[in-house]
């Protein structure tokens, strides 16, 4: 962009068909004005969604984006990630997304510490799909959709996200949208894994977890003199453990900001650099595929090579 850009260059023409006043709207107008103070360039910005109310975030954002399928958000961003350490890779998925049937991907993505960010939109319910309990749900609650009590004990993404390895472990409230704002830059600028559990309020669904209920518990733990900051290596069990306690905190209190930030683990991007020394000047996406439009590698060759390569490893 020539110039400044505002959050308004980030919205889209699509129709937003959210219902009216659900928290989704606190987080994407967040997320529009973090990357205008950002001046992100919308080209070099990814926003990948799986399905629920918060997949439908890319068609409201005018950069690039991928609305893909239930739970595989965060696979979709890897690649791109890794075939394009360049780019800025934000996902954005409910928390039944991410912790129901993507929970796996979740918990590898900490593990690798690829420098992406995933945004949960957490509002204990599936919205799309009428209400049914989610992952973060507290045994025991009924919501207006649910006939009895939901069975299953919940999912605390915060703890969850600190024992996958995730490196940057932060919790928004969609109706703060400054405070929030100033997380998902925070997170965009940490090099490595990212998140932010978002508490989102469902009005249609969830009569439980509304925007009264977080308006009276939710304070900020910057202000409650809170440090997450790993000092060097040796801190970092220390303060991972401080910020796994703090994340049960839940309650007539109830915090939001950053649990546990950690500078001192290498990304995955920086670990394949190490292995590849020229991965990130010339990444997968930057390599030439033709010259003056002749491919450069034969069809023929190529799967005579690849199906040498299968034998070699079959053969232990």
């Amino acid at each position: 962009m020539a110039h400044r850009p505002s959050p308004s260059d980030y919205r889209s023409d699509v129709w937003n068909d959210w219902c009216p006043g659900c928290g989704n709207f606190g987080i994407i107008s967040a997320m529009y004005q973090a990357l205008a103070e950002m001046g992100a360039d919308p080209r070099r910005t990814v926003v990948v969604s799986g399905i629920g109310c918060s997949g439908k975030t890319p068609h409201f954002m005018n950069v690039s984006g991928v609305h893909t399928l239930h739970g595989r958000d965060i696979p979709f961003a890897t690649g791109i990630k890794l075939a394009n350490p360049g780019l800025n890779v934000i996902v954005n998925g409910g928390d039944g997304d991410l912790l129901g049937i993507g929970a796996g991907h979740f918990v590898a993505l900490g593990r690798r510490n690829i420098d992406i960010v995933v945004i949960m939109h957490d509002n204990q319910v599936y919205g799309l799909t009428k209400g049914q309990a989610a992952p973060t749900l507290p045994r025991g609650t009924q919501t207006k959709a649910l006939p009895r009590p939901n069975m299953q004990d919940p999912v605390n993404p915060i703890a969850m996200a600190i024992s996958s390895g995730y490196t940057f472990v932060a919790r928004g409230y969609s109706s703060k949208v400054k405070h929030l704002k100033d997380l998902i830059k925070a997170a965009v600028e940490h090099r490595g894994a990212a998140f932010i559990d978002v508490l989102q309020p469902c009005v249609t669904y969830n009569d439980i977890f509304t925007h009264e209920y977080y308006d009276k518990r939710v304070y900020a733990l910057e202000e409650a003199g809170w440090d997450p900051e790993v000092k060097d290596e040796s801190d970092a069990v220390r303060k991972a453990a401080e910020a796994y306690i703090k994340a049960f905190e839940w309650g007539d209190r109830i915090p939001i900001g950053v649990f546990y930030r950690n500078a001192h683990v290498p990304s995955f991007e920086d670990r394949i650099a190490e292995r590849l020394p020229g991965y990130l000047k010339v990444p997968p996406a930057a390599e030439p595929v033709d010259s003056g439009g002749a491919p450069l590698m034969d069809a023929d060759a190529f799967r005579r090579a690849f199906s040498k390569y299968i034998v070699e490893i079959g053969k232990g």
